[in-house]
Formats: C-alpha cells, sequence, structure tokens
C-alpha cells in the first residue's frame, strides 16, 4: 500500500491539521469541563469540598492540572527530541488516557488530585508537541493559519465542555460530572486512529541524519517528486541550519551561565522571546474566567447556579464566533499586529484593558449600593466579560502558541516549544490556585491585577518583538544571525509583514542554482520561478512557496 493512503500534497497536510486539531481540541475541552465540576453538587458532595473553607483546597484540585501539564512539557524538552513529534503525541495521548480514568473512577481528593497531574502531564507533552509538528510540515502561507485554526478548535473544544457540564446539569448525580469527563476520549480515540500512519517532520528527521526519508516527506507534503529542485533547495536549507546549529549551538547548562556561542544564534532571546508571549496569555487573566466562569458569575455577579453555567455556554459560543476573524488576517495583519491590533485601528490588548477596568468598576459598585441597583450594576458587567473574550479570541489566543514555534532556531525549536508551553502551565497554575481565593478574600480588587496586566502587553510587543509572519523558518535563523536590536521597531525587515526582499532574492537564487545542478525540466523550473514571482507581487512569496 503507498504511504499515507496515497494522500499527498494539500490532503497530506489536511490530515496533520487533524491530528494536531484533535490535540488542540482536547485540550480545550479538559480546560473548561472542570469548570462546570467544581460547581456541580454531587462532585463537591462526592469530594467533601462544600463551604468556604474548601475554596483552596478546591482551587488546587482544579489547578493541579497545570503542574502536570508545566512537567509534561519540560519532559517534552528532551523526549521532544528523542522520540520525534509523532511518538511524543502517542505518549502523551495514552498518559492522557490513563489520567482520564483516573478521574472518571475518583472517589475522593487524592485519586482525583493523582488523575488531575496524569492528565496533565500527557496534555503537557502534546500541547508542546503538536504545534511544532504542524509547523513543520505546513507551507509558509498555511503555517500561521492551521496553528491559528488549532487554537480555534482548542475554543471549540472549551465552547462544548460548557455545553455538556450544562447539559448534565440537569441529569443529576454523579452522572452529572463523571460524564463530561468520559466524552474526551472522543478526541483520544480520534489521535490513535490518525497519528501513527502520518509523515514525521521532515526537519526533526534531518537534525536526526534521515535526510533521504526527509526529502522523500518534503515532496509529499509538495506532491512533488524528490528531484524537484525546490525540495532539494528545502532539503539543503535546513541542512545548513541544522549543520549550524550543530556547530555553534549550546547546551543548556552553557546558556544558563550566560555563554551565547560563536555563531551568534541569539538562542537565549529567542527562547525568552516565544516563552514571554505564553507568559502574557496568561496574565492577560483568561484563566480566571476560562476555569472559573460560573464561579465568578455566582460569586462577584449573585448569579444562580443554572444561569450562571448557561451565561459561560454562551460566552463560550461568542468567543467561538469572534476567534474565526484571527484565520484570515494572521499572515495579513502579522504576529505583531495580532497580539497588538485585533484590527487596524482597535489595539487588542488595550480592548482586554478596557474590558477589565470596567469589570473592576462595575463590581466595585455593586459591592456598596442597595441591593435592587447591586445586581443591575453587576449584571452590566457581563457584557465587558463577553467583550473580553472577543478580544482576546482574536489575537491573543493563537498567536503565544504559534509564536514560540516560529522564533526559535531548528536545534531549539522543540525545547523552545516546551518552554513555552511550560512557562504557559506555570502562570495557569498561579491563576486558577489563587482565583477562588482572590475572589473571596479580594472582592473586586482582585480584578486590578488583570486590567494593569493588560495594559503593559502592547509597548513590550511593540518594542521587542519581531515578525515572523511570511518568512520561513530558515529566514528568522538569519534575522537572528545578522544580530537584530534588541529594539526592533525601528528595523523593517524585522517588523514588516511580508517577506523581505533580500530573502526572496536569496531563495530564488538558491532554487535556480539546485535546478541547474540537478538539470530539472527547463519548463517546470519557468513556471516555478514564474509563480514565486507573482505570489510576491500579490502579497508575498510566502502565500505560494513550501516553508
Amino acid at each position: 500500500m503507498a504511504p499515507y493512503f496515497g494522500l499527498t500534497g494539500g490532503w497530506l497536510t489536511f490530515w496533520v491539521s487533524v491530528a494536531c486539531s484533535t490535540d488542540m481540541t482536547l485540550f480545550g475541552y479538559d480546560q473548561g469541563v472542570f469548570g462546570g465540576v467544581v460547581v456541580t453538587q454531587d462532585y463537591l458532595d462526592t469530594m467533601n469540598l462544600n463551604g468556604p473553607e474548601h475554596a483552596s483546597l478546591l482551587g488546587t484540585v482544579t489547578a493541579i492540572y497545570d503542574i502536570g501539564c508545566f512537567f509534561g512539557a519540560v519532559a517534552a524538552f528532551s523526549l521532544g527530541e528523542i522520540l520525534g513529534r509523532k511518538k511524543t503525541i502517542l505518549l502523551g495521548t495514552t498518559t492522557m488516557s490513563i489520567g482520564a480514568i483516573l478521574q472518571i473512577t475518583a472517589f475522593g481528593v487524592p485519586q482525583m488530585i493523582v488523575g488531575r497531574i496524569v492528565a496533565g502531564i500527557g496534555n503537557g507533552l502534546n500541547t508542546a508537541t503538536a504545534p511544532v509538528w504542524q509547523a513543520e510540515t505546513s507551507k509558509a502561507a498555511w503555517r500561521g493559519k492551521l496553528v491559528v485554526i488549532e487554537m480555534i478548535l482548542n475554543i471549540a473544544g472549551f465552547s462544548l465542555s460548557n455545553w455538556v457540564t450544562y447539559g448534565f446539569s440537569f441529569v443529576g448525580g454523579p452522572v452529572s460530572w463523571r460524564m463530561p469527563l468520559v466524552l474526551q476520549f472522543i478526541f483520544i480515540f480520534i489521535l490513535f486512529g490518525t497519528v501513527p500512519w502520518l509523515p514525521e517532520s521532515p526537519r526533526w528527521l534531518i537534525a536526526h541524519g534521515q535526510i533521504e526519508r526527509a526529502e522523500q516527506i518534503i515532496a509529499d507534503l509538495e506532491a512533488t517528486t524528490v528531484d524537484d529542485p525546490w525540495v532539494v533547495t528545502e532539503s539543503k536549507e535546513i541542512q545548513w541550519a541544522a549543520d549550524f546549529e550543530r556547530e555553534n549551538g549550546m547546551s543548556w547548562m552553557d546558556l544558563l551561565k550566560g555563554k551565547t556561542g560563536a555563531g551568534n544564534t541569539c538562542t537565549i532571546r529567542r527562547l525568552l522571546l516565544g516563552a514571554g508571549t505564553q507568559a502574557m496569555q496568561q496574565l492577560a487573566g483568561i484563566n480566571v474566567t476560562s476555569y472559573y466562569l460560573p464561579t465568578v458569575l455566582i460569586e462577584s455577579v449573585k448569579l444562580d447556579n443554572s444561569l450562571a453555567r448557561l451565561l459561560a455556554a454562551c460566552n463560550s459560543v461568542s468567543y467561538l464566533l469572534f476567534s474565526l476573524i484571527g484565520i484570515p488576517n494572521v499572515e495579513r495583519w502579522g504576529r505583531r499586529k495580532m497580539m497588538m491590533y485585533a484590527a487596524e485601528t482597535e489595539p487588542e490588548a488595550a480592548g482586554q484593558f478596557f474590558c477589565y477596568m470596567m469589570i473592576t468598576i462595575l463590581i466595585r459598585y455593586s459591592e456598596i449600593l442597595d441591593e435592587a441597583a447591586s445586581k443591575r450594576v453587576a449584571s452590566a458587567s457581563i457584557a465587558f466579560f463577553f467583550l473580553y473574550y472577543v478580544f482576546f479570541g482574536i489575537g491573543w489566543q493563537g498567536v503565544p502558541w504559534l509564536y514560540p514555534t516560529e522564533i526559535n532556531s531548528l536545534a531549539y525549536r522543540t525545547k523552545g516549544a516546551a518552554l513555552g508551553t511550560a512557562t504557559n502551565w506555570i502562570f495557569n497554575f498561579m491563576v486558577v490556585e489563587i482565583t477562588p481565593i482572590g475572589i473571596q478574600s479580594l472582592h473586586w480588587r482582585f480584578y486590578i491585577i488583570w486590567t494593569i496586566f493588560n495594559a503593559s502587553f502592547v509597548p513590550i510587543v511593540y518594542l521587542f518583538y519581531p515578525e515572523t509572519a511570511d518568512r520561513t523558518l530558515e529566514d528568522i535563523d538569519r534575522l537572528f544571525r545578522d544580530d537584530p536590536k534588541i529594539f526592533v521597531f525601528r528595523d523593517k525587515d524585522a517588523i514588516s509583514e511580508k517577506r523581505p526582499l533580500k530573502y526572496v532574492e536569496h531563495y530564488e537564487n538558491e532554487v535556480r542554482r539546485n535546478s541547474s545542478v540537478i538539470g530539472a525540466n527547463p519548463e517546470a523550473m519557468r513556471k516555478r520561478l514564474a509563480s514565486m514571482a507573482k505570489a510576491n507581487e500579490e502579497g508575498g512569496w510566502g502565500h505560494e512557496e513550501k516553508v
């Protein structure tokens, strides 16, 4: 039988995307499902977590999942390079299955905590690996869109979990919270049914000396043959980057000692930029509401349990719909503007800042007014919870997961993505751990924290973050070998949404040279170069060509 059931080109990329997107949908479902579980009466009774005196333990049981995810992401530092992208995801999925079974069958807090940690380790492995696998098997024009689609499906999983827990809240008994946990096996079975037969990352294969196999996969992804000059050029570019990193790369110990190496690959800076996007995503306060929106609406807005669940489910649909705006615009606006500007004139992080500021003000006044006025003012804050998700879904949901897979070099791409994911999860743990206590003890003041953080993101991104849209991963390596200044906002090549001309010319020259070396078909070569020229005129080289 032909490999990949005979699939090549776009269809092969599609099925890699199905696997990666299923992985992130499972992540979103797991992230949202416990928000409905922790307000289910049978769960609270079974685990003996009723009453405000158990708020800290309730937060720990919920947040300990993120500690598992953190250690899973840290494990991906080494396992991701040893096992490859596919095997790491299969290991993570198997680990998640064990954790899910432990949670579903739990009758006490100790087993639930163990189940949460084990499931978290598996999810940490998966979330650190799937975006890298997607980025390394995608065309430059598709890379951003596909990773953003993954994160939109993450929201879809989150939305689904909200509706599932809302629906099962009418059932009562243990089924009301155990069955929503069972349903995650739908996604687990899809992963086991797709990942094993899909192609490994060609970049990982080249880095491990399997050049012939990698070239065949590059050709299959491009729906061409291994002697196509495009495939030869692509392979040589990756080999050159791998050799450069092998000769000039630094060990973790050397990096921790502050050494930079002779090759000037800006490794520490790139690792920090990637991890920084993940830290900012969590410090935006998204998981104050992702994990606890029903709790927030019950405790801060004073809604009843059923209405709080319903509004959380409706909000997740709004969140999903507005996040779709990111798909066509992640390449058009670029990564920087997606983090700063959700539209050409509206600062994304500033919109999040405005929402949290209004939530803070309205909940503040709801606590000092009489009962009738207090209820009206608190209810008005619901609109800003919804609006916050609109801003976040457009820009900050997807880009922080994409950026670490692009900004880091080949030798550190897995490590950089794992470090970014570990950063996300450790900050996630902090947020989820403090939220129940913060709401109960600080009341309206708790929301000031997230207001301030969101206000700081626009200048940070503007000053320090290079653009990665419409560039090959090897282009980004070249940018950092040229040693760009830390403050990048004055460097036109570093912040341009379109591929800089010097990179386009270099690649065209390499394709011509390789075509003459291997004796390519002149007509095919002419068409290939014409396609490149046309794509560049219509809005960037990357719209037609392979990563």
